[in-house]
């Protein structure tokens, strides 16, 4: 995503923003907006900054067994197993590449 389209990550949307998407865990995933559902069992390591700026990302795992988030990638500072269905809000910081668990 151009980092013109920073809006789609905004916590504040229009009904003109895309709406949230299911993609499916992996070892690298790249959400495209705000709120992203993931599915799967995957154990995520990475994500892919949709900008290249300070951003905020909520993370909705909508399988029972998902939310294994390893802890050798750039989310640091989150538990390794997350409920299903309760949001996780992570922040990412630029300059360290790296996410924080809010």
């Amino acid at each position: 995503m151009p980092d013109i389209d920073f809006q789609n990550l905004s916590t504040v949307q229009s009904g003109l923003q895309p709406k949230p998407r299911t993609i499916p865990s992996a070892a690298t995933i790249a959400p495209t907006t705000f709120l992203s559902y993931v599915s799967g069992t995957t154990q995520i390591v990475n994500i892919t900054p949709p900008v290249t700026g300070a951003h905020l990302l909520c993370i909705i795992f909508t399988t029972t067994q998902s939310g294994q988030w390893a802890t050798t990638g750039n989310v640091t500072s989150a538990s390794t197993t997350a409920a299903v269905n309760v949001p996780q809000f992570l922040v990412y910081d630029p300059i360290a590449n790296e996410y924080f668990k809010a």
